[in-house]
């Protein structure tokens, strides 16, 4: 009987430890189960977290590009001049014709501010990797400010609009350094890819941060001033022969001078005002491209395709634009 009572109590505290470690080993497996199903939720809110972000900001980039991706023209025709007037079926016409005389299969909209001829045509420049012209090849830009206050004595650039900030004081000076270095480094690291799909990228980028575009706008219109003064001197002096723009450009009441021209029609570009037809003229010449511009509401007249400026060299490379208005311009894409 004492041995029976023994294997009993054995038996008892065996079947006790057993299931003690059975539900060590049930408890430890559904520990495991918990962090291995935290671990798991965590992956999936941060992956969830990604996906937010990622969408979010593929929206928002593409929401901020002032240049926009291509987009069929006729599509693009047929949405923005719908029905039957005049106009209207002018501008389908122009269209129409664009496509199957020029060959213009897409357009690229870009947006519709005082900037807009400025930024079409920087964007050009950028996205086929046009280099520097040659005149900025041998002056350094970022010393221009610097050559027109002190070694010109024009102290009046104090008085220098940047566009909608509406900036003037005596840091015009700094501001317009930093324009021009931007512009300039800018300029010579997307020229230096050969690659046009990374360019491409890379001005995409560039041309969806307002603050950095309106610093290249800017410093653009600074050397438009620059050049204005230089002939200016050089028509005072009757030093040589200039050409035929800066005529044009200086004969108007309202930028007679450098000054007032600055004044009058440089401060308000950005801002209040757009590029006229004679500073595109400047424009092109600064910049050493020719400007192809399709003016469609001018279809069927001699001013529908026009080029600034008009005295050009034959090296020189050639961009197009886009306009209904003579106000918004967009860039017209040719596909072989």
């Amino acid at each position: 009987a004492v041995g029976g009572h023994e294997v009993q109590s054995w038996t008892r505290a065996t079947k006790r430890s057993l299931w003690q470690k059975v539900i060590q080993l049930g408890m430890s497996f559904l520990i495991a189960v918990f962090q291995c199903c935290r671990r798991l939720y965590n992956c999936l809110v941060l992956l969830l977290k990604w996906w937010i972000s990622g969408s979010y900001l593929q929206r928002k980039f593409i929401k901020n590009l002032s240049v926009s991706p291509e987009v069929d023209l006729l599509g693009y025709c047929t949405r923005e001049w719908k029905g039957d007037t005049k106009q209207a079926k002018h501008i389908q016409e122009a269209y129409e014709d664009l496509f199957w005389r020029y060959h213009i299969k897409y357009l690229r909209q870009v947006r519709r501010d005082n900037y807009c001829v400025l930024r079409a045509v920087l964007f050009q420049i950028f996205s086929q990797g046009i280099p520097f012209p040659s005149w900025m090849k041998e002056k350094d830009i970022l010393k221009l400010p610097e050559k027109l206050l002190y070694s010109q004595g024009c102290n009046w650039i104090q008085q220098y609009s940047f566009g909608p900030e509406r900036y003037t004081g005596p840091n015009a000076f700094g501001k317009l350094r930093k324009c021009m270095e931007a512009l300039k480094t800018n300029w010579s690291e997307i020229s230096s890819i050969k690659d046009h799909e990374e360019r491409g990228n890379i001005c995409n980028t560039l041309f969806s941060d307002e603050s950095k575009e309106h610093k290249l706008y800017e410093a653009i219109k600074f050397i438009m001033l620059y050049e204005v003064v230089e002939a200016y001197e050089q028509m005072k002096n009757r030093e040589k022969h200039i050409p035929n723009l800066f005529s044009l450009l200086l004969a108007r009441d309202s930028s007679s001078d450098p000054l007032s021209f600055m004044m009058n029609h440089l401060n308000a570009i950005g801002d209040s005002g757009r590029l006229e037809q004679v500073e595109m003229f400047l424009l092109g010449y600064l910049l050493e491209v020719k400007i192809r511009v399709y003016r469609l509401h001018k279809f069927n007249t001699e001013e529908f395709q026009v080029s600034y400026p008009d005295e050009y060299q034959r090296e020189w490379h050639e961009i197009s634009l886009l306009t209904e208005d003579d106000c918004y311009y967009h860039i017209p894409v040719t596909r072989t």
